[in-house]
Parts: C-alpha cells; sequence; structure tokens
C-alpha cells in the first residue's frame, strides 16, 4: 500500500500561496502533508492562529507539523493545535504519532544562533533531545538539518547540527526532513537515508522551491518522488 506524503517547510506567514490559483494551488491533496516549522514570522498567537486555520482545511488526510526558531509561542503554549485534533492536525514536540504503519516523529530543536526560539547549545544538551528519537523511527521531521546536509548558508558556511548527523546514522529513518536554511533546499541520498530541505521560500522570504512529493510504500518503506 502507497500512501502520498508532501513535505512543506518555513512558509513565514505566507502559506497561503501554496493554496492560490495564482500559484495553480500546488498543494492539491495526498495522505499526509508536513511541515518542518517556520510556520510564522515572530510566532505571534494571531500568526499561529491564522496558519493553524488554513492547514487544518488543506486537502490531506493527515497535517503533521513542528515548531521552529521563529515560532517562539509554542515555546510556552504546546496545546494551541488540539482544537484542530479532529480536523487531521498533529503537532509534534519531541514526540511521536504512528499513521498507517509510518512512524513520525518530530522535535524543533536547532544549534543556538542569536535570540531565537527553541535554541540550544552544540554537544551535550542538543545530544541528549536527539536521543529521545526511537530506533524504529521512518520520518524524522526537525526544523534544522544534520551537518554538512543540505545547511549551507549563503557565504558558504555550513550551520547544522553535528549530534543530530551522529543519530540520524544510528536510526537510519526513511527519510529526514527539515528546512531552516531556506538556500540550502533540496534532496539527498545518503546511506540509505533521504535527505530533504523542504523551505519553500528563498533567503528573501518570497516563494521559489516546490513542495516535495513522495509516494512511500507502507510495507517495505520504499519510496518515488512525484
Amino acid at each position: 500500500m502507497n500512501k502520498k506524503i508532501v513535505f512543506i517547510s518555513d512558509t513565514h506567514n505566507k502559506h497561503k500561496y501554496l493554496t492560490s490559483n495564482a500559484y495553480d494551488n500546488i498543494l492539491g491533496g495526498g495522505d499526509v502533508l508536513v511541515h518542518s516549522g517556520d510556520v510564522s514570522g515572530m510566532g505571534k498567537s494571531h500568526e499561529i492562529k491564522d496558519f493553524l486555520n488554513w492547514f487544518s482545511k488543506t486537502p490531506f488526510t493527515h497535517k503533521i507539523f513542528i515548531a521552529g526558531n521563529h515560532d517562539f509561542h509554542f515555546e510556552s503554549y504546546h496545546e494551541i493545535a488540539i482544537e484542530y485534533k479532529e480536523q487531521g492536525v498533529h503537532y509534534l514536540f519531541d514526540s511521536e504519532i504512528v499513521i498507517d504503519g509510518i512512524k513520525f516523529y518530530g522535535s524543533p530543536w536547532q544549534p543556538e544562533f542569536h535570540d531565537w526560539a527553541f535554541n540550544l547549545p552544540r554537544g551535550a544538551k542538543l545530544a541528549e533531545k536527539w536521543s529521545k528519537i526511537p530506533e524504529d523511527t521512518d520520518i524524522l521531521i526537525t526544523h534544522g538539518p544534520a551537518y554538512g546536509i543540505l545547511d549551507v548558508v549563503p557565504g558558504g558556511g555550513r550551520v547544522g547540527c553535528e549530534e543530530l548527523y551522529k543519530r540520524i546514522f544510528e536510526v537510519k529513518p526513511t527519510i529526514h526532513v527539515c528546512g531552516h536554511i531556506h538556500d540550502s533546499y533540496g534532496q539527498k541520498s545518503i546511506d540509505g537515508v533521504e535527505f530533504l530541505n523542504a523551505s519553500v521560500l528563498n533567503e528573501q522570504y518570497n516563494y521559489s522551491n516546490k513542495p516535495i512529493v513522495v509516494e512511500l510504500n507502507v510495507e517495505t518503506k520504499e519510496l518515488n518522488y512525484i
């Protein structure tokens, strides 16, 4: 049995572009829609509500998302998405959900950078967060990338997390999806793991990258890009 899964990230209040006729309504529907964080500009409650009202109405059976470094409101109020659960919305915060035999695990943390949300210093504190990722995770959702993989910022530096890299290759999920670094949008296959950076906006916060769409076989975990 195959499931159509669509990945997006870093919409920064511009989520309605993805269901606008002017942009060809590119979220045409499927089994699962995954958002890897930064749903808002500065994480204000009205921004989050606007996103959730939109997200809950997208034509997917299940809608999964995590917070990102812009989404401050989730640092103190994790229950905000509960009222949307009956509409298929699942908010993951160092937590998991199994849908049709596929285990999704989501976490918002990333290496410290200025005074953003969900920041932790590199090293032991991040390693502690990543140690919670279950060994049988199929799709890992984090906001930030692993070090050296889809993590290049303008100017050429790499900003991904070293501890996340280590944990990913211990767990070996079928897919690791992130966002955060807009200009590193894309896909890489490394040692049996599909790495995705699903940022739909570029560094100028203009819509430039299409959602990444896969068809995943529930039994074999084999996937094809659509």
